[in-house]
């Protein structure tokens, strides 16, 4: 893939760069470049590949999904004010 003076001069405009002639067909040769190596990643088979989480070598680091703290029943209710049998007992608010 060869980009013309005209995309490239469009893409620097995007990214805000001015570019002289000279510039122009350097950036253009560069952003060639570029692109045939992209063109060459699309060759790459990927099949067994498992997606990556990033770019560092760093794992993921994960906890079993368990529970850590049991709420027992009793402690709980031992800081409540006021209980009636298994349950919090809360003043009336509608009379």
């Amino acid at each position: 893939m060869s980009l013309d003076t005209e995309s490239v001069m469009r893409i620097a405009k995007l990214a805000r760069i001015g570019l002289t002639p000279q510039e122009c067909a350097e950036v253009g040769s560069e952003l060639d470049h570029i692109l045939g190596w992209v063109e060459q990643l699309k060759n790459v088979d990927v099949t067994n590949v498992p997606p990556m989480t990033g770019a560092g070598v760093a794992t993921l680091r994960t906890r079993q999904d368990k529970v850590a703290l049991e709420n027992d029943g009793e402690d709980v209710l031992g800081n409540a004010p006021l209980r009636r049998g298994p349950f919090y007992a809360v003043p009336k608010v509608v009379e």
